[in-house]
């Protein structure tokens, strides 16, 4: 039973047929159980092993479960904090997780939420905006009051998306595929029930469906570490699968993960993109650093020389608390400056090396705008919405969105070979819709220098923006792992087994397809013939398209049956 789904083991128990005599011995347990089962099911976990170990659940997965046994506790007058609850959640589960708020707040509790999705927000009965901007373009509170109000607070930019004065905008033509495509065949990792996938190169593909559908299973568990072991000869294992045609068509996997750009004061954005590198360069070739004999390597902080000896150039120093998270002071002889007083007398227009590190790369990017290879690093960090962050701002200090999106910037202040493939997972976790369009302007640029970039989302204005879906399903865990539907968004949106598709497609200005269809549709999937077998990533994806298409759409729309292992 504890390896069943969730769901099984609800649909498991619910059906027990027993004697008079077990029924009664099992009457009070079977009603506990089926309701904590049940708790699970309205956060959107049906998916889920109840023998799954508590450390490979995502961080909304451990969230959620955490939430369902408050429901189940049936605590009155109690506050509950939670940050981002919709992480991972499709917009399916994302309407179970909202009644379940809505569920604790109506027994007595006061729920409080920091998030950034759309329809929780619209559900919530108080909002309070911070900002206007980031960083110290922010802190004020832009608006504090019902939902309904916020339209007329003239600051708030949550306000101007929620009320429809300001948006992401659907493209008005969308990228014709390369001709090239990267082929999984016979994927049966998981739930994966022995599918094959296309995916076309040069353009920008999103990968969805329903939480728990085999998503993060093909392409993070099967797709990724058989590209790293073909390209960088990496010895981790793909899962279960028969091949992987295609992968000679790229020459490089990026995978851009949210995951800190550094763990100690040391990292920081101007590290990281290497533009300190030209700075130090630019600070050695001033006169009086030649007058000196000091080279590059004085101005850094990592090797001695240069820097403050007493904090080894941290700026910081660490006191260990034991049981307690360490605590940084600033260092007491630089004052947080991380250089010796010999460094901080060389000068570039009348900043030194420690005043450069602490300004916003916003005003570096006007300081250094005479210095072409260094604006060009600034420029990007900006174009990526980071401009409030300071240069040197330490690497701990920034959220995940914050690194992940100085990445971008790094790949972007490269010279593109156009044969790249980057890979994000959910790269809108802890992001505002202004700051989702930023980050589809860096994904566009990418894919319109030649590369491809294949996310992993929930989020329906990056899947309306994306070229190519390849949505999983129709359900989670046993319930999903197959492909329902690959094409444009407006082919997927037009398929009566997609949820995505049913969610999609009022984003797109078309109608809905009924979602009492679904079941139905599925049941109904047509047999589809294996693809032809292609040479090296060389088929063309049109014609490959037109093969899978169905009779009504001439949209790549594919909805094969279950394959026998």
């Amino acid at each position: 039973v504890c390896d069943m789904s969730i769901a099984d083991s609800s649909e498991f128990l619910s059906g027990l047929n027993l004697n008079n005599r077990d029924s009664i011995i099992a009457e009070r347990i079977t009603k506990e159980i089926n309701a904590r089962l049940g708790f699970l099911l309205d956060v959107g976990l049906n998916y889920l092993t109840l023998s799954r170990p508590a450390g490979t659940l995502a961080g909304g997965e451990a969230q959620r479960i955490r939430l369902a046994s408050q429901i189940g506790s049936g605590l009155v007058g109690t506050l509950y904090v939670l940050d981002e609850p919709s992480i991972g959640l499709h917009q399916r589960d994302n309407r179970r997780l909202i009644d379940t708020l809505i569920r604790l707040r109506d027994l007595g509790n006061t729920v409080l939420v920091v998030e950034h999705d759309e329809e929780t927000i619209k559900e919530s009965d108080w909002i309070v905006d911070i900002g206007p901007g980031a960083g110290e373009h922010g802190g004020w509170v832009v608006y504090s009051g019902p939902v309904s109000g916020i339209g007329k607070a003239t600051d708030s930019i949550t306000g101007k998306y929620l009320t429809g004065q300001a948006s992401i905008p659907v493209p008005k033509k969308r990228r014709e595929p390369s001709g090239y495509e990267i082929t999984v065949r016979g994927a049966r990792e998981h739930n994966l029930q022995n599918i094959d996938v296309s995916i076309p190169l040069g353009c920008f593909v999103a990968v969805t469906g329903v939480s728990g559908s085999g998503k993060s299973t093909l392409i993070r568990d099967i797709l990724l570490p058989a590209m790293m072991q073909k390209i960088y000869k990496s010895k981790d294992s793909p899962g279960k699968h028969k091949a992987v045609d295609g992968i000679d068509a790229i020459d490089k996997v990026i995978d851009m993960d949210q995951s800190p750009i550094g763990r100690t004061p040391r990292s920081n954005a101007a590290t990281y993109t290497g533009v300190f590198d030209s700075i130090r360069k630019l600070f050695a070739a001033s006169p009086e650093a030649k007058v000196r004999g000091y080279q590059p390597g004085r101005f850094s902080f990592n090797v001695k020389g240069g820097r403050c000896e007493a904090c080894s150039g941290d700026g910081t120093i660490k006191i260990e608390m034991f049981f307690l998270p360490d605590v940084y002071v600033p260092c007491e002889v630089c004052k947080g400056a991380r250089y010796n007083r010999d460094t901080l007398e060389i000068q570039f227009k009348g900043k030194n090396i420690a005043e450069i590190l602490d300004m916003p790369i916003s005003e570096a990017l006007d300081f250094f705008s005479n210095q072409p290879t260094i604006a060009r690093h600034m420029q990007t960090l900006v174009d990526v919405g980071l401009g409030y962050v300071r240069l040197g701002q330490s690497a701990p200090t920034l959220s995940g969105g914050e690194a992940q999106r100085v990445k971008l910037a790094g790949e972007l202040a490269k010279r593109s070979t156009g044969h790249t493939m980057y890979l994000l997972d959910e790269p809108t976790t802890g992001l505002h819709f202004e700051d989702v369009r930023r980050l589809l302007t860096v994904l566009s640029r990418l894919v319109d220098q030649g590369n491809t970039v294949l996310v992993i989302e929930h989020n329906l204005d990056v899947i309306k923006t994306a070229d190519w879906l390849i949505d999983l399903g129709p359900e989670g865990g046993s319930g999903g792992g197959l492909v329902i539907a690959e094409g444009t968004p407006e082919a997927v949106a037009a398929v009566p087994g997609s949820y995505t598709g049913f969610y999609l497609a009022p984003m797109l200005g078309l109608p809905s397809v009924p979602l009492d269809g679904v079941k139905k549709a599925i049941s109904k999937v047509p047999k589809v013939s294996p693809a032809p077998k292609a040479s090296k990533a060389k088929a063309s994806v049109k014609k490959v398209a037109a093969k899978k298409a169905t009779p009504s759409s001439k949209a790549a729309v594919k909805r094969p049956t279950v394959k026998k292992k």
